[in-house]
């Protein structure tokens, strides 16, 4: 017989790598995109790498979030790549 503690045990770090497959995939993806204002060619042509880029990265983001050892380590990771992209997004906006 399963425990509700067993099931918690099981199901939470299951439903953390969720959130974190869909809101740290969103989130990175959108601010690689903005990010990618940054770089030095036309703005037409940085907005259509950014929104094409960002659908491979949010795929990766949320193979790596389930790959990730633990659910802490794919938040950590989500953590420090968004305070890298942060700062480069907030430049180039």
């Amino acid at each position: 017989m399963i425990t509700r503690a067993h099931r918690a045990q099981t199901i939470g770090p299951l439903i953390a790598r969720i959130a974190a497959a869909a809101a740290g995939g969103y989130g990175i993806a959108a601010l690689l995109s903005v990010a990618v204002l940054a770089l030095p060619i036309s703005k037409a042509q940085a907005v259509l790498t950014g929104q094409l880029a960002s659908f491979a990265v949010c795929a990766a983001v949320v193979i790596w979030v389930f790959a990730a050892r633990s659910a802490l380590r794919a938040w950590i990771g989500l953590a420090v790549v968004a305070a890298v992209l942060a700062p480069l997004a907030w430049f180039a906006s």
